[in-house]
């Protein structure tokens, strides 16, 4: 895991605390990439760090996690579009809880705080209004299994419960994320969450 902060106290207070954790592998910020986990600490949201938060994500294929004070709107969306899997405020960023948003976003889950995560659903809500106007399928053509994936992801859920929820193996679920993030150049599960919310889907 790689932290990215502009401000080296909080730096060092963060690696401070994970250090105590030996599921936690800290390495330096130069080695960020693929299959690595970083850790963004930021106040505000602002176009430098989104920047940086683009280039991250997309660039060296690192799974990331955003620690914020604050997201708008548009800002919450650009930013599971991206490619974030996991988004902890600041004022609960405890060692713990950072641990566990860490741990979700290396297995590639998402984790987001339950006021963003209704969020999310009020804009399921208000697209599904939206979407009930237009005629047919979105041209992607999800199918209806990927759909009710997605739909339980959204909720929440991790892979076992919805493989639970669905009478499907923990295999076929994770099948099924993995062939439509593929088939539709999604960054993971949070990103694909908010593909199908804005196609109409959800």
């Amino acid at each position: 895991m790689v932290v990215h902060t502009p401000d080296p106290i909080l730096r060092e207070g963060v690696l401070g605390q994970l250090r105590r954790y030996p599921e936690v592998s800290l390495k330096e910020e130069t080695e960020s990439g693929p299959g690595t986990v970083a850790l963004f600490v930021e106040d505000l949201l602002d176009k430098a760090a989104m920047t940086k938060l683009r280039r991250v994500v997309r660039s060296e294929g690192a799974r990331t996690v955003l620690v914020v004070r604050a997201l708008r709107e548009t800002e919450f969306l650009d930013v599971i579009e991206c490619g974030v899997g996991a988004i902890v405020w600041r004022h609960e960023a405890t060692a713990q809880r950072l641990v566990q948003a860490v741990l979700a976003a290396a297995r590639g889950d998402g984790d987001l705080p339950a006021d963003l995560l209704g969020r999310l659903l009020n804009q399921v809500g208000t697209l599904q209004r939206n979407a009930a106007g237009r005629h047919g399928l979105p041209s992607s053509g999800l199918t209806a299994r990927e759909v009710d994936v997605l739909r339980l992801v959204a909720e929440g859920l991790d892979t076992s419960e919805i493989a639970d929820k669905l009478s499907y193996s923990e295999r076929t679920i994770k099948n099924v994320v993995q062939g439509l993030t593929t088939r539709l150049h999604l960054r993971n599960r949070a990103h694909a969450v908010a593909y199908a919310i804005r196609e109409g889907y959800l």
